[in-house]
């Protein structure tokens, strides 16, 4: 049994220690965050010890790290665990900065650790099972994919301005998804984008509503359609077409009941927030990790994934300010 410990105890992370609490393959060793009230509460449900950060890298009964911490802060801890050689899951992204993701990457491959980036939608029973069919080129050539991804409400101001921007936050999500059914790497880059729900984003610096155009080297196109604001629910939906047709993955509705009658057909709402929809998801990706850790496989994804799509991030951020394509090598 893998003995995993939790860095971070905040909204994301009590989900993590909760599945891995669950996992008949993982044991929740330690939770450990600056901010005690969570840990606690997490501990009470979970049976795992409360300790600081310093205490779960020296401990040789600890594995692995799962890092749910704040952005600023995974860079260091994924160093600190990797020469501690324990194995790391951590939610995107590795850092802001391209280099220093490079620098990291760096020391997790000379540590000869593992390392997965917490990029769960892969995981996401839906869209894994539409990439299993595109791999078994049930569409033929992969011409044109399409991702929708739109939340429900704008997060505070306060958060956009330490965000990194729209691009770097919320779409680099759809990033890694690009690369995930596209099958080969994007050379070019268009991006647009706009502060249409909340002037305070736009004064931010950031833009609300997105849209990015990419191109592969052979010429399979992918389009990308971004908004903070969704008064429906959380839109997430997915079409791949190619040369023998189309495969789609649409959104997950809080029921399947549907009402059918002379005034038309109605259903009900889809899921309304990132945790319900992608619930299965985060369990799927835990037990991907405890995979490559028993088996000794590289887990997807992995650090180059997220070192490729904050690369792609930067690019469209590139373009939606310069108002001009960006290429990448």
């Amino acid at each position: 049994m893998i003995s995993i410990a939790l860095l971070g105890a905040g909204r994301i992370g009590q989900i993590h220690g909760r599945n891995i609490a669950a996992s008949p393959r993982a044991r929740l060793a330690a939770i450990s965050d600056p901010v005690p009230d969570g840990a606690e509460a997490l501990a009470a449900v979970t049976g795992a010890s409360v300790m600081d950060a310093d205490a779960v890298f020296a401990s040789s009964g600890i594995d692995a790290v799962l890092i749910a911490t704040p952005t600023d802060t995974h860079a260091d801890f994924i160093e600190r665990a990797a020469a501690a050689g324990k194995a790391v899951l951590c939610e995107k992204p590795i850092d802001m900065s391209a280099e220093r993701i490079r620098q990291t990457l760096s020391k997790v491959e000379a540590a000869g650790v593992t390392l997965m980036i917490g990029f769960n939608r892969r995981f996401d029973p839906n869209f894994a099972a539409l990439q299993r069919r595109l791999a078994e080129g049930e569409v033929g050539d992969v011409e044109l994919v399409t991702i929708l991804s739109r939340d429900p409400a704008p997060p505070p101001v306060s958060y956009v301005e330490r965000s990194g921007g729209l691009f770097r936050d919320m779409m680099i999500h759809d990033f890694d998804m690009a690369r995930f059914l596209l099958g080969e790497e994007i050379v070019e880059v268009q991006a647009v984008g706009s502060a249409l729900i909340d002037p305070a984003i736009g004064k931010a610096g950031d833009v609300d509503t997105a849209a990015v155009v990419m191109k592969t080297a052979s010429g399979r196109i992918c389009q990308i359609s971004n908004s903070r604001r969704a008064t429906y629910g959380y839109d997430q939906r997915i079409e791949v077409h190619g040369s023998k047709g189309l495969l789609s993955a649409g959104n997950v509705h809080e029921t399947t009941v549907r009402f059918a009658g002379a005034s038309g057909v109605t259903a009900d709402p889809v899921q309304n927030f990132f945790l319900e929809r992608y619930a299965a998801a985060y369990r799927d990706e835990l037990e991907a990790f405890v995979d490559a850790l028993e088996s000794g496989t590289k887990p997807p994804p992995d650090g180059l994934d997220g070192l490729k799509a904050q690369q792609l991030a930067d690019a469209a951020t590139q373009a939606c300010f310069s108002g001009k394509p960006v290429r990448l090598d």
